[in-house]
């Protein structure tokens, strides 16, 4: 048994080896925070309280805060349950008798502890968040996600409940997350005290209560809104520009184009190789005079031939390990990575990119083994300046960011700034990180696999998320496969947030000598056959002609924290078909896409909710509340659009 009081607004709860604290951190947000160490501890981590009313009552057998139609309950137990205008959506779950061993803890020295929180599950309930990967569910419900950050997968601690309600594990630990048939449960694996949030409401509600929670996207600029084009990798500053220069003759909008790794002299030194890009400046002053962006590749890795190495060792501004070789990655030479949850590492590091980079004409930049890509991967090997490595590791991400958006704010530039990263953490998306999904494959079930993702990244109040058209590894660019398979992929990259080309192709003829690392095969969109050249095309102009359209919703995103990417259930929350359809999704909210994701497939089963629709390839109509089965061969794709919004007009020359 505990004691319960009542002091300032919140609800304290003590007893021995525990304190509990629960309190209204915004309307209709309850914050949860129990610490084994018998204190609360101020840990915001990035989460941006709000001052808000709240009701709290104390009786002698329970205490009760409201906020909104949000209501938590805890009994002198220690036991908490969480209501939505009078319906039980969360109850605190024990496996032991007498509901003891409420919040099990395990010490791991040093005031960090193992934590651990579960709730009884609900039979009917749906979740979707959790960031992206590979798991092939659009419903996360019966996964158990490991909260660790891997190329690839990448771990926000939010989901979205089919009840109505957002669920944040606020902790940087590694983790995991149970949402098993069973309980769900979420751990920490070092942490000094348990803290959670939950915010009531319909989509919409919750994910415009997280991002006040933990900060709105900026404006998306516009250039960002087109075609860009990358490639592993282009190894020279003439190779890049006869790129873009082939682009331009053949009259093929590209917003951007991206230079990727091993352009540089050495890891960790961020400058130009002068061998093979000799005037970097005025390489950046001809994509300008194209009306093109130039994106550059960073890798958070040096080693010890790097000319900062010693320098930032010395000042402790590079990640450490607490046993070995002070080495975190192997990748041409040992490696370890600079640790940018260090203020004087962000500033240093940012003064080498503006001198390098900046100053030359780069536009933004591309952050590459953002998670970090430790090797192998034992996070408690790792000391940052904040913390050992497996109790805010998942922080990286978050800092990593933060280092050029500041840097890019001290310069009067960050309304300009987009930084596209292979991690992100919760609130990444306030300084401009478009996150995307990592080195994945080649494959018609990868594709499969990155519409889900998308749509569960999108619940995470991220918005910007995009991932590398016809993938990344595994391609073989002559085959029937991948021909149709870079179709495909293309016409569902049109309807992402960001329309991105890149991959590592098979490559044709020697590499040149004396490359470190050589390009792989070419990857423009005339590189994959006549006829499929025809087609891409096509699709780079209809996106160009939905630039518009992109602009309104990436505003609304970040005025609202909407996503554009947006699943079913976003616009349509009382429609129960809407919690299932995993592989089609709206794009604002006026298209309807669903993108074809199996081999050889020539048709789409799609279900049109509530309302009128077109379809765009022909303009005819179709009543909502069915599903209906629309056939697409290789150069159509199925999309509907509402009846009567202007949007329409875009297609007018697709298909």
């Amino acid at each position: 048994m505990g004691v319960l009081s009542v002091k300032d607004g919140a609800i304290y709860f003590s007893r021995p080896g525990e304190m509990v604290k629960i309190s209204a951190c915004a309307e209709g947000c309850i914050r949860f925070q129990a610490s084994p160490n018998g204190r609360i501890i101020d840990q915001n981590w990035n989460l941006i309280p709000q001052v808000t009313g709240a009701k709290t009552t104390c009786q002698q057998e329970c205490a009760v805060l409201e906020t909104g139609t949000l209501k938590a309950v805890i009994n002198t137990n220690g036991k908490v349950c969480y209501y939505r205008s009078g319906v039980k959506i969360l109850e605190e779950h024990s496996e032991q008798p007498w509901e003891s061993e409420i919040r099990p803890c395990e010490n791991r020295d040093s005031g960090l502890w193992k934590v651990k929180v579960s709730f009884k599950a609900n039979t009917d309930e749906h979740f979707y968040g959790l960031g992206h990967g590979a798991t092939g569910c659009f419903d996360m419900k019966g996964c158990s996600i490991e909260l660790k950050n891997v190329n690839a997968r990448c771990s926000i601690p939010f989901v979205y409940s089919s009840l109505g309600y957002g669920f944040l594990w606020n902790n940087p630990a590694v983790g995991n997350c149970e949402l098993a048939a069973n309980k769900t449960c979420w751990s920490a694996e070092k942490t000094k005290q348990i803290d959670y949030v939950v915010m009531e409401g319909n989509p919409k509600e919750v994910l415009s209560k997280l991002a006040d929670l933990t900060g709105h996207s900026p404006k998306m600029p516009h250039w960002a809104t087109g075609f860009w084009q990358c490639k592993l990798r282009y190894e020279s500053q003439e190779q890049l520009l006869e790129s873009a220069r082939e682009h331009i003759k053949r009259n093929i909008p590209i917003s951007a184009i991206i230079i990727d790794y091993f352009h540089w002299t050495e890891q960790g030194d961020y400058k130009f190789d002068p061998v093979y890009w000799p005037d970097p400046k005025a390489m950046a002053d001809e994509l300008h005079e194209m009306g093109i962006k130039l994106m550059i590749s960073m890798w958070p890795t040096i080693n010890p031939n790097s000319e900062n190495y010693q320098y930032m060792a010395e000042r402790n501004m590079l990640l450490r390990t607490t046993r070995g070789q002070n080495c975190t990655y192997e990748f041409y030479g040992k490696q370890t990575h600079i640790d940018p949850s260090n203020p004087e590492t962000r500033e240093y590091v940012w003064q080498k990119l503006k001198e390098n980079y900046i100053d030359n004409g780069v536009d933004c930049f591309w952050f590459d083994e953002a998670e970090p890509g430790i090797n192998p991967c034992h996070w408690d090997n790792l000391v940052f300046s904040i913390g050992n490595g497996d109790e805010v590791g998942l922080l990286f991400p978050y800092y990593y960011s933060q280092m050029v958006y500041d840097g890019m704010k001290a310069i009067g530039r960050a309304d300009e700034n987009v930084t596209l990263a292979r991690a992100a953490w919760v609130g990444s998306q306030k300084f401009g990180t478009l996150v995307w999904s990592g080195d994945i494959p080649s494959t018609f079930e990868s594709l499969s696999d990155q519409i889900k993702s998308g749509l569960n990244m999108a619940m995470c109040a991220i918005p910007w998320w995009t991932t590398d058209i016809g993938g990344f590894y595994g391609a073989d660019t002559e085959s029937a496969y991948f021909r149709e398979l870079i179709v495909r992929w293309f016409q569902y990259g049109v309807f992402c947030p960001v329309t991105r080309l890149h991959g590592s192709r098979n490559r044709i003829g020697e590499p040149t000598p004396g490359i470190k690392e050589a390009t792989g095969g070419p990857n423009e969109i005339w590189r994959f056959g006549e006829r499929n050249y025809a087609i891409l095309k096509d699709l780079v102009l209809l996106r160009e002609r939905l630039r518009p359209y992109v602009q309104q919703y990436m505003d609304i995103a970040s005025e609202k924290g909407y996503p554009v990417m947006r699943p079913m259930f976003f616009e349509y929350p009382e429609d129960e078909n809407c919690y299932m359809t995993g592989e089609q999704y709206m794009f604002g909210s006026s298209i309807l896409f669903a993108p074809i994701s199996v081999e050889g497939s020539t048709e789409k089963t799609v279900y049109l909710p509530k309302g009128d629709w077109v379809l765009t390839k022909d303009h005819s109509d179709f009543a909502g509340e069915q599903y209906v089965t629309v056939s697409a061969a290789i150069d159509e794709f199925v999309a509907f659009v509402k009846k009567g919004d202007p949007i329409l007009v875009a297609f007018e020359n697709a298909n």
